[in-house]
């Protein structure tokens, strides 16, 4: 579960910016809620996020992206490998130069977390990791100044000791964790199996093809053609067909460069149909086949994001999409939002991010006021600043689409008339 993500010096973001899942104590759409019951850790399931073009919603996913992948991808990092990830402010002449700097405080198995790190592209400068076991925080490790490290005081011989495997460039949370210290195992396995983000439904794809070379799986079918048929998208059935096909020399050439040998030689291909069941004109049922790139982007799309909605509710996990209504429905949009509210579908709690233009869901029926946020650009500073709705005093029967399409909460693109176009 996600509590609060908050990021500093990364592309656009100059200055810190803190994302809060954390619920007000208002009394509304309790559904919408973890944790109804405990005022003082409530968190909510969703979150919208809205802003003009080119105000940084992009690279406010890319930040949280950024910072899952500095983990996922540091036991893999070799000696002065440089930190890609790592994008500072460079519209600033001492940002530029400075590191970036994340924030994510979240629950893992039940026990809440604090862990941050500051990197630039060449090496780690700041590392923590702090758990609650009571009301305060207790500490796990703290690193400063590249090297110097402080220790959780029962096992500083052991840490000190895995210290010595750690290198300048790579998260001392993930080398402990891959020498089998237990104490950072849950806070790292978060990061490796509990949160993922998608850019686009590109990546999107790129899952459901790998979830279907898996093999068939008649849960994950009846799964998919009932979220489909909820959707008003009529589809029998699937067919997937995996076939392992040898490398033409090109292809082969080109792995070899970067380093990736394919077992045997061969790739793995992924054939996906549907079968729709057509009335003929003696009114006689018909199946009739289709291949999936042959739907409609949107039910493409669906299909592929059905794949990962099913691991993420039986699994509790965080999924954060960039620009979610891409090839979508506004009403399909909305349906998925409303699915991640539904207790009887997200029984573990799943959590839902994405970035929207679409303002029908701009209301107070769908959400909360402290599930809608803002990202707006300064133009002059060129820094983005994210915040959320609940900064405004708004009342709860106030139409917001319309406050937000008029500027009161900013975040909206101001648009000349074209009048200097010839100029």
């Amino acid at each position: 579960m996600l509590i609060q993500f908050s990021v500093s010096n990364f592309a656009s973001i100059k200055d810190e910016v803190v994302f809060s899942m954390v619920a007000s104590n208002k009394d509304e759409n309790s559904n919408n809620l973890i944790g109804v019951d405990n005022k003082d850790e409530r968190v909510v399931r969703t979150t919208a996020i809205y802003g003009a073009n080119a105000s940084g919603k992009t690279n406010f996913m890319k930040a949280i992206s950024s910072g899952i992948l500095m983990v996922r991808r540091s036991n893999t990092t070799q000696v002065g490998e440089k930190l890609i990830e790592m994008i500072p402010f460079k519209f600033d002449n001492e940002t530029k130069n400075k590191p970036c700097k994340f924030e994510f405080i979240f629950i893992s198995n039940g026990i809440k977390y604090v862990y941050g790190f500051s990197a630039d592209i060449n090496k780690v400068y700041e590392e923590y990791l702090y758990k609650y076991t009571s009301a305060k925080p207790s500490l796990i490790f703290e690193r400063t100044e590249v090297n110097k490290y402080k220790f959780i005081q029962a096992d500083s011989s052991k840490l000190k000791e895995i210290e010595t495997k750690n290198i300048e460039n790579k998260l001392f949370l993930a080398t402990a964790t891959a020498w089998n210290y237990a104490q950072t195992k849950d806070a790292y396995m978060w990061f490796a199996d509990k949160i993922d983000t998608y850019e686009n439904f590109i990546g999107i794809s790129d899952y459901n093809l790998e979830k279907l070379k898996e093999g068939k799986d008649a849960e994950l079918e009846n799964f998919i053609i009932n979220l489909l048929k909820e959707a008003d998208i009529v589809i029998k059935k699937y067919n997937v067909e995996v076939e392992d096909k040898p490398l033409n020399p090109i292809m082969q050439s080109n792995l070899t460069k970067l380093g990736i040998q394919p077992p045997n030689n061969t790739v793995r291909e992924v054939n996906i149909t549907t079968i729709h069941e057509i009335e003929n004109e003696s009114g006689e049922k018909e199946e009739f086949e289709l291949n999936i790139y042959e739907e409609s982007l949107g039910t493409q799309n669906l299909f592929c994001l059905s794949v990962i909605l099913k691991d993420v509710f039986e699994k509790g996990k965080i999924i954060i999409i960039d620009e979610i209504d891409n090839s979508l429905h506004p009403l399909l949009v909305e349906y998925i939002v409303k699915l991640f509210h539904n207790t009887d579908v997200n029984k573990n709690n799943a959590q839902l991010i994405f970035n929207t233009h679409d303002t029908n869901m701009l209301n107070l029926e769908l959400f909360r006021r402290d599930q809608i946020w803002f990202v707006e650009k300064d133009e002059k500073r060129g820094s983005t600043d994210v915040y959320p709705l609940d900064d405004f005093s708004v009342r709860k029967a106030e139409n917001i689409q319309k406050g937000y399409l008029n500027g009161r909460y900013g975040a909206i693109p101001f648009i000349s008339k074209g009048d200097s176009l010839w100029i």
